[in-house]
C-alpha cells in the first residue's frame, strides 16, 4: 500500500529547530506535489507548506513563512520540512500528504517555552 512515513519530531526549545522527514513507502514520491499539514488537538488538518514536482515551486502558510522551509530529495524518495525559530504554538502533530498515498501516522513536535 502506498503511504508516507513521517519522522523527525520531538522536543525543541522555543527558538530552536527541527527537521521533519516524509519518506514514501510503496511508490515514487517524485511524481507528486507533497504537502505538510499540522493537526492541532481538536482541530482539522491545515496545510503548512507544499512543494511541486522537482521542487519547481513551493508555497507556505502565512504562519510559517520565513521560518519553515520545504525541500525534496527525489534520490532518497523523501521530502523535508526544516522548522526554524520554533514557538510553543507550533506544538502539534505533523503529517505529509500526496494525492496518491494514504495518510501516515504523523510525527509529533513539542516546543517548550
Amino acid at each position: 500500500q502506498a503511504r508516507t512515513v513521517e519522522s523527525g519530531g520531538g522536543l525543541a526549545q522555543s527558538g530552536g529547530s527541527l527537521t521533519l522527514s516524509c519518506a514514501a513507502s510503496g511508490f515514487s514520491l517524485k511524481e507528486y506535489t507533497v504537502t505538510w499539514y499540522k493537526e492541532p488537538l481538536g482541530r482539522g488538518r491545515a496545510p503548512l507548506a507544499s512543494i511541486t514536482q522537482m521542487g519547481a515551486s513551493t508555497d507556505y502558510a502565512d504562519s510559517v513563512k520565513g521560518r519553515f522551509k520545504i525541500t525534496r530529495d527525489d534520490t532518497k524518495n523523501t521530502v523535508y520540512l526544516q522548522m526554524n525559530n520554533l514557538q510553543p504554538a507550533d506544538t502539534t502533530d505533523y503529517y505529509c500528504y500526496t494525492p496518491f498515498s494514504s495518510w501516515g501516522q504523523g510525527t509529533h513536535v513539542t516546543v517548550s517555552s
